[in-house]
């Protein structure tokens, strides 16, 4: 298992380094669009007055022996839950991974979406299913801010935790900011404008956010498989080393303990040094072969 994570890995970080130029772009158009005075009024855009449900999209794996990799998500989100509870603010679960699933529903949580089988190896159109789903309640006004709890990859030794707000969406200024591109080299003429260009982007802005979290989500839990498995070798090798010797003290005492009996046995038989010698002979012989 600490070979196949290791590979998994591989991919998985090769997989999530492949789809950056994508989220890149998407963030550079946007960009281009704000600095050509966009200023689409979207309903992703728009933040409630007054928050009153709050959805967790809780991103952890189908699989355990993972390390703290499921653990940390789950408890994460359900603090932020327990947390905004205390304030009168409602929660609703949107749940990616069989682990997270178990949990909240062992624990008696209303779960009102499920998705398995996508963290593994996540692909474009799951992503987009779960991003239509969490932008259809937040647009239809069934939930007031989305939360997307997921854990980052930062290297194959570093993953860090992140609980980010998802839903509503940044202003079309902190957006192109966040790309941190410089002046605009060039004029764009955009069709039908500007607006109307931002305004069906900003779905696909969406889909590629949430789809660069499963990558990361991915890689991540198969960095921490790696680990765990590499202790769980490292750990077994040194439980053998230790029971080998416990079983060579065992045998041993054993055996010390059989020839002391062997030679008290024939000391109280008396007679001569000779017959002693040959009757403790003829005993470890027959003692040894039984041992």
């Amino acid at each position: 298992m600490e070979l196949i994570a290791a590979t998994r890995v591989a991919k998985a970080q090769t997989r999530a380094n492949e789809a950056r130029p994508y989220a890149a772009r998407i963030t550079g158009v946007i960009e281009d669009l704000a600095k050509g005075g966009a200023s689409a009024s979207h309903p992703l855009l728009e933040a409630p007055e007054q928050v009153r449900k709050i959805a967790y999209v809780v991103i952890s794996g189908d699989r355990g022996l993972a390390g703290p990799y499921n653990s940390t998500v789950i408890r994460a989100a359900e603090r932020e839950i327990m947390d905004n509870q205390s304030k009168g603010v409602d929660y609703s679960l949107i749940l990616i991974g069989k682990k997270a699933r178990d949990y909240f529903r062992f624990r008696n949580y209303t779960i009102d979406a499920f998705y398995e089988g996508i963290t593994d190896t996540p692909d474009y159109d799951s992503a987009r299913e779960v991003a239509e789903y969490v932008s259809e309640q937040f647009i239809d006004g069934d939930i007031d801010q989305v939360i997307l709890v997921f854990t980052e990859f930062v290297s194959i030794g570093t993953q860090k935790l992140a609980v980010r707000q998802f839903l509503p969406l940044e202003s079309v200024t902190t957006i192109a900011a966040a790309g941190g591109g410089g002046e605009l080299t060039a004029e764009f003429e955009f069709e039908p404008s500007a607006d109307g260009v931002l305004e069906s982007l900003l779905p696909r802005y969406v889909e590629s956010r949430l789809f660069s979290a499963l990558l990361d989500s991915s890689a991540s839990e198969h960095a921490n498989r790696q680990r765990a498995m590499k202790a769980a070798t490292d750990n077994a090798e040194e439980l053998i080393t230790k029971l080998g010797r416990q079983l060579s003290s065992a045998r041993q005492a054993a055996i010390t303990t059989e020839i002391m009996e062997i030679v008290g046995g024939a000391e109280a038989l008396g007679g001569d040094d000779d017959d002693k010698n040959a009757t403790i002979q003829q005993i470890l012989q027959t003692s040894t072969t039984s041992i």
